[in-house]
């Protein structure tokens, strides 16, 4: 049952995201993938099966995870003005997935 609830969650969230980028305010479909759906799921699993340190340990990192977003962004951004769409996204996600990578690593590092 957990399971189709978040599928469910999801597919409602792409439902939105779809529904949102053909209006006027088409640019607020880039503010629904934000919302903190799967941070909230994360962080009641990680609240109610550890502690509460283990918790505030996951909002810190949560707090970094930023970080690999914005590469991603300002990746695809900059993409754009080179190479095709699928490309760019490609490039860009590539991009996430090594700051993503770095970010683990330096956490791992300071961390333990």
């Amino acid at each position: 049952m957990g399971l189709f609830l978040k599928a469910l969650i999801g597919a409602l969230v792409v439902v939105l995201i779809a529904v949102l980028s053909k209006t006027r305010n088409y640019y607020i479909a880039g503010l629904v993938p934000l919302f903190p759906t799967f941070a909230l799921i994360a962080h009641y699993i990680v609240g109610s099966e550890r502690s509460i340190e283990a918790l505030r340990t996951t909002i810190i990192f949560s707090m970094w995870a930023v970080i690999p977003y914005m590469v991603y962004l300002v990746s695809l951004y900059f993409m754009l003005n080179y190479v095709k769409l699928f490309t760019a996204l490609s490039g860009a996600v590539l991009c996430w997935i090594i700051a993503a990578w770095v970010l683990v690593l330096v956490w791992n590092k300071f961390q333990g």
